[in-house]
């Protein structure tokens, strides 16, 4: 089902339901949790049995950055989505993915990737994050005046204009085979983040596929954030700033007619 603008959702599909508004055509597109979010507890039960999520490796040859400890620690914790599809023959497939960078890796064998080419991403932060870092010691050596002000400016003008070239590399998909760049979802400036979620890297890695989403589920796992909003096995909706404004384009067009047969009774509306 699509709502229009006017319409809502109950408070306990907003809470849990992978939504957003679609100004293409002017609709509210939404999918539940269903069955992901048992697929999504199945998944973390695995990830604690291997003690890594680099689990499409043989255990010797595991990334040691992997290990499942890193959010037991200072990381405070991560999210993890699973995304439960359908292929064009019928057949269904899960999806997994994890917030942002884990342990700072990107790209992990069988997990959603980031919605940018990652080899890109590499080559403009290199060059641009050693001089950041050289006008951070320099700045040390300042404990005050103008040249210190001006060194600290430079910084920030330098790591803005990298942002900037960073979110360029995003490219948003849905399931009309459309693509936007970040840019275009958000009025007020891109928060820090953005696109890098569980949600849009499952259905951006689903609409690249061809593949038809059924269910999508989002939990926390690891040690409690400091202001504890976050706790481990706790399962949460869309966060408001950063994949709302995505949600609503990246769902537009995930369920095509002929396919209203296989989801009756499911969760994709």
């Amino acid at each position: 089902m699509l709502l229009n603008r006017h319409q809502a959702l109950s408070g306990q599909d907003t809470e849990t339901a992978t939504h957003g508004y679609c100004y293409s055509c002017r609709s509210i597109h939404y999918l539940k949790q269903g069955n992901a979010r048992d697929y999504c507890l199945e998944l973390m039960h695995t990830l604690e049995r291997s003690g890594t999520i680099d689990i499409h490796n043989p255990l010797c040859k595991t990334d040691p950055r992997l290990s499942i400890n890193y959010v037991k620690g200072e990381a405070r914790g991560q999210m993890f989505g699973v995304l439960e599809c359908c292929d064009r023959g019928g057949n269904r497939i899960t999806l997994k993915a994890f917030s942002g960078q884990y342990n700072g890796v990107w790209d992990v064998k069988g997990w959603a990737p980031p919605l940018f080419d990652t080899e890109k991403f590499n080559l403009l932060v290199k060059g641009v994050d050693k001089e950041i870092k050289h006008l951070g010691r320099m700045i040390k050596m300042f404990y005050q005046g103008s040249e210190r002000e001006k060194l600290i400016n430079k910084r920030k003008r330098l790591s803005q204009d990298l942002m900037k070239e960073i979110h360029s590399l995003y490219h948003v998909h849905n399931f009309k085979s459309e693509v936007m760049p970040l840019t275009a979802f958000y009025k007020n400036g891109i928060p820090a983040g953005a696109g890098d979620c569980c949600g849009p890297k499952l259905l951006n890695a689903a609409a690249k596929m061809n593949l038809v989403p059924i269910s999508l589920a989002e939990l926390f796992w690891g040690k409690a954030n400091l202001a504890r909003t976050r706790m481990q096995g706790d399962f949460y909706g869309p966060c408001k700033e950063k994949c709302m404004p995505l949600m609503g384009f990246m769902l537009c067009g995930a369920n095509p007619k002929g396919y209203n047969d296989y989801l009756a009774g499911n969760t994709l509306q």
